[in-house]
């Protein structure tokens, strides 16, 4: 935390508690859409956000690596096919933190619903699959912010590719051709899917993801998803956010 004192620090986290667990002001809710390319995530993301925004819902919504400050740097590396998978994943995870810290954090103090389209378990996923050690991954994301929900979209590395490669074909980093060595992007891309939706799974188990069958029809997902969402807002603030929130506080100086 650098030059935050401790005394700082701890008044930024008893801020935290109090605006977070105080019934009388709206509580954010972060909900994070999950899953691997061609998994129909980001069709039910709109969907969804069209639907809290007919019920009123103040949202917010932040996309995979869209940082306005990191974006351009990630793009022209990516375009030389310049990135090792531990700069790849470096990159990544600064984008995230600054939309973390720009976008996602300040909505949440505000009371907003913020829809995530990928939080950090697709850096997680990923970043694994290229080879990288699961804990090393995670320290970059500390102190990690979780969402209230994960969706999390479940499809088979076969569904995947013939969804993918139904319109385009996958790009280098996409198909993972990085690490796999393969000329073909498509064969390419199904071996890289396969792993990626490995480490999908094992995440979902691990950080109780709530698994949508994303072969079903949009309708049927889009149902789902409304049903479960109606569960889980009730759910109470989680304390395990409460080192990230404390840090953007105290670095904002919000917590005085």
């Amino acid at each position: 935390m650098g030059r935050l004192t401790p005394a700082a620090i701890r008044r930024a986290r008893t801020s935290a508690r109090e605006h977070f667990t105080d019934p009388s002001r709206p509580r954010g809710l972060l909900v994070a859409f999950e899953g691997p390319d061609g998994s129909g995530k980001t069709t039910q993301r709109k969907l969804f956000k069209t639907w809290l925004a007919s019920e009123g819902y103040d949202v917010v919504t932040t996309k995979w690596n869209s940082s306005n400050l990191i974006k351009p740097l990630i793009k022209s590396r990516k375009a030389v096919r310049a990135l090792s998978p531990e700069e790849f994943s470096l990159l990544h995870g600064a984008d995230f933190r600054h939309r973390v810290e720009q976008v996602i954090l300040p909505a949440l103090w505000e009371g907003k619903l913020v829809i995530a389209d990928r939080f950090l378990f697709t850096g997680l996923a990923r970043d694994v699959a290229r080879g990288l050690d699961l804990d090393w991954v995670l320290r970059l994301y500390q102190p990690l912010l979780w969402p209230d929900l994960v969706f999390y979209f479940a499809v088979s590395p076969v569904t995947s590719g013939k969804r993918v490669t139904a319109t385009r074909m996958p790009n280098f980093y996409e198909a993972g051709q990085d690490v796999t060595d393969v000329d073909d992007p498509v064969e390419s891309y199904q071996r890289f899917i396969a792993r990626v939706i490995r480490e999908y799974e094992s995440l979902a188990l691990i950080f109780n993801f709530i698994t949508v069958d994303a072969e079903q029809s949009i309708g049927q997902q889009h149902r789902q998803i409304r049903e479960l969402f109606f569960e889980g807002q009730r759910r109470p603030w989680s304390e395990w956010n409460v080192d990230a929130v404390a840090e953007w506080l105290a670095l904002n100086g919000r917590h005085r």
